[in-house]
């Protein structure tokens, strides 16, 4: 697996959120389609409307589609656009947690059970309270403590919330200024609600500054990921606008995280979501591109490489094919 292998060729899929269940690879991706809505800074051309559910015995074996597992028509609260999901496990149950925008425009992060890792996933009536945003990423930690990174700019919704309270009107940050940061919540014992108010997860520089909002180099924008690595925390994410994964590294799952580096160069695409994920004994890197839709940046391809880590605990620099 040094080369990517893309995943999916009969659908279009993004976002990947993996994890291993039962001793196979569950992939839990949004499902692109092509609505005709015309490209904008809101996103509204990423109009999803499902999420099928994946499963791998091997990485390099079969991807077997085990269908829909949830659907926009069978959620309650539903408005429009099912964006990055995540999934989590405890106590014989399956959870999924995915942002879709209310019936007000407004984007929420709701969760829905099963039975099984792939499904049908039951939703509940309502959103999780407290919740706003994209991007839900779900981590266990070693004490079986569950927590919830989420957030991103722009069409995600994140410069309309200061201190979890929405605002009047949106508002970013000067250049010189903090940048807005991702959020981080611990989740209830039960999985279905916060179990505390969302903090601030900081991303320092070398010099242990917080990072500026106009370094679009290196602060965040989108596409939480959280995953522990001989005993350190790695908080993974994308910068956006300017096409990049990065990561920072922290002590305890609430940061502070200082900035390391990139984990994957611009792909052929506006940007990336990804995952990463240990199988086996080697350690992967789930991502997208668009390079089978021929550039469109809303018809997204699924695809894995294998991520190499060097002996100080840095991670390898990946190629991702675009510019």
């Amino acid at each position: 697996m040094k080369k990517a292998r893309y995943l999916v060729p009969h659908l279009y899929t993004a976002d990947p959120a993996v994890h291993v269940f039962n001793g196979k690879l569950y992939i839990y991706p949004s499902h692109d389609v092509e609505s005709g809505i015309p490209e904008n800074d809101n996103g509204d051309h990423f109009d999803m409307r499902d999420y099928h559910i994946f499963s791998m015995e091997d990485i390099e074996g079969e991807v077997t589609d085990h269908g829909v597992g949830l659907a926009v028509k069978d959620i309650p609260w539903a408005g429009r656009q099912l964006w990055d999901c995540d999934a989590a496990y405890k106590n014989g149950k399956y959870y999924i947690y995915f942002p879709l925008k209310d019936q007000t425009d407004i984007f929420r992060i709701g969760v829905a059970t099963s039975d099984k890792p792939e499904g049908p996933f039951i939703p509940e009536e309502a959103p999780m309270k407290g919740s706003y945003s994209i991007d839900p990423c779900v981590f266990c930690d070693d004490d079986g403590t569950h927590y919830m990174y989420f957030g991103g700019l722009w069409g995600g919704q994140l410069q309309r919330y200061r201190d979890n309270k929405a605002l009047e009107c949106a508002a970013f940050p000067a250049d010189d200024e903090p940048a807005l940061p991702s959020r981080v919540v611990k989740l209830r014992d039960d999985l279905m609600e916060f179990g505390e108010e969302p903090r601030a997860l900081v991303i320092l520089d070398e010099n242990g500054e917080v990072i500026k909002a106009g370094d679009n180099d290196r602060r965040f924008f989108e596409a939480s990921w959280m995953h522990k690595y001989q005993g350190k925390y790695y908080f993974s994410y994308s910068t956006g606008d300017t096409h990049k994964l990065c990561y920072a590294v922290g002590d305890n799952p609430y940061g502070p995280f200082t900035y390391q580096g990139v984990i994957l160069t611009p792909v052929v695409g506006w940007t990336t979501h990804h995952c990463i994920v240990e199988f086996k004994g080697k350690w992967y890197l789930f991502h997208h591109d668009c390079v089978p839709s021929s550039g469109k940046t809303w018809l997204r391809s699924l695809k894995v490489v294998e991520l190499e880590y060097n002996a100080d605990g840095s991670i390898r620099t990946i190629d991702g094919g675009g510019e």
